[in-house]
């Protein structure tokens, strides 16, 4: 008898664990989720990340009131007023959207340490050594370097149309700030091009803002009116697409479709499906877990994604040689920084910093991977013939000036 009941009482331990435990995990009711965002849905930068969560909270099967976004909250104490806003409403992990943003979470998570905080773009994470602070990127190089290609056969194809001469191909490329994140995506887009238009040359011009419309589109105009043949750039407003289509020069646009507003223009545009990133933080919290200090997405975890191609734009088996590049991009057959497909020109600010062959490509280079107030360069990031980009962290730290790209000014944000 004291045998039986000594079993019926292990089991209802065991189904009592089991149901406390199944309802840790797996609770949602009271998890909320608060975003913070630079801009709001004009932005196409900040657009795509709404659109991202909003999908994670519906695959999670989250109710909408567990979902706070915080809009046009500037890079200032304002985003920590808004993170501490955002733990009194009960949100158990906390995401900010632009880069400078960290101090403020950092700021946030030191004082809220029951709270996770998570930024995109960052580079402190690993340095800062707290538990409840995170880093989050993608390797949106290897997107850029496919629309680059897409890029390339449209120049190809005006050049077999008679509309200029292959000498003559030249893109130009609208970025923001002269950051790393800017030179790695206009690097890895002009790799793309050259890979099937070899005589291309691009331009880049700054406009010393991620969000300013008429300053965008003044830009993408200028370079038009320099000869170039084709825009692409880095900065989040409707500015550029919009001149494309005006002057009917062909686009290729970032963070997502703009087919509707420029039909006529618009090829194709990479984005980083922030969706994947979303729900993992979400059910890490939810399940009780850490989050990586530093997290990754990749073409294989379909964190780096392209919209449709606009094919009445885009020039003919545009689809079919994409997707030759990315299989070889995602088998690790091919790398966006494969320093033999590059030549670089030592100039006083780098040479204490790199090596290149007799040929001029890189053998060595040290990048800023742990950051400091100095930007000093602490990390070898050239091996096995390319450059490991986001792999030393996952924020982009290529900020090498490669021969075939010009810059027409620089801007740091001072």
């Amino acid at each position: 008898m004291k045998k039986i009941l000594s079993a019926i009482l292990v089991l209802a331990m065991v189904a009592t664990m089991a149901i406390a435990f199944s309802s840790c995990k797996n609770s949602t009711k009271d998890f909320k989720i608060g975003v913070i965002l630079l801009h709001d849905e004009n932005s196409t930068y900040d657009n795509n990340f709404i659109n991202s969560v909003k999908t994670a909270v519906k695959e999670l099967k989250l109710k909408d009131n567990q979902l706070v976004l915080k809009r046009n909250i500037p890079e200032s104490n304002d985003c920590y007023e808004a993170a501490a806003d955002l733990v009194d409403e009960g949100c158990k992990v906390i995401f900010a959207d632009s880069f400078g943003h960290e101090e403020f979470m950092i700021k946030a998570a030191k004082e809220f340490k029951d709270v996770q905080f998570c930024h995109a773009t960052g580079t402190r994470a690993h340095t800062e050594g707290l538990d409840n602070f995170h880093n989050a990127f993608a390797s949106i190089y290897e997107g850029r370097y496919l629309a680059g290609i897409a890029a390339g056969l449209k120049l190809n194809e005006m050049i077999e149309a008679g509309k200029f001469t292959a000498e003559e191909a030249k893109i130009g490329y609208v970025g923001a700030f002269t950051y790393a994140e800017v030179i790695s995506g206009y690097t890895s887009f002009f790799l793309g091009a050259r890979e099937v238009c070899p005589t291309v040359t691009m331009e880049v011009q700054f406009t010393g803002s991620w969000y300013d419309e008429t300053a965008e589109k003044n830009t993408a105009e200028a370079l038009i009116n320099n000869g170039c043949k084709l825009i692409s750039g880095h900065a989040d407003s409707m500015g550029a697409p919009t001149a494309c289509e005006e002057k009917k020069v062909p686009n290729i646009a970032y963070n997502g479709s703009t087919v509707e507003s420029c039909p006529e223009t618009f090829i194709v545009s990479s984005r980083i499906d922030w969706a994947p990133y979303f729900q993992y933080i979400c059910q890490q919290v939810i399940d009780g877990k850490e989050i990586d200090t530093d997290w990754t997405g990749t073409l294989v975890t379909k964190s780096v994604a392209l919209t449709d191609i606009n094919t009445k734009a885009a020039a003919a088996d545009t689809a079919a040689t994409i997707e030759k590049y990315r299989k070889e991009l995602e088998s690790g057959e091919r790398h966006v920084f494969d320093t033999s497909k590059f030549t670089v020109a030592i100039t006083d600010a780098i040479k204490d910093r790199c090596t290149v062959d007799e040929n001029g490509h890189l053998t060595s280079y040290k990048a800023d991977v742990d950051t400091d107030a100095a930007f000093t360069p602490d990390t070898e990031v050239v091996s096995n013939g390319y450059f490991h980009e986001s792999e030393k962290r996952s924020a982009p730290y290529f900020d090498v000036e490669i021969e075939g790209i010009t810059l027409l000014n620089r801007n740091y944000g001072d």
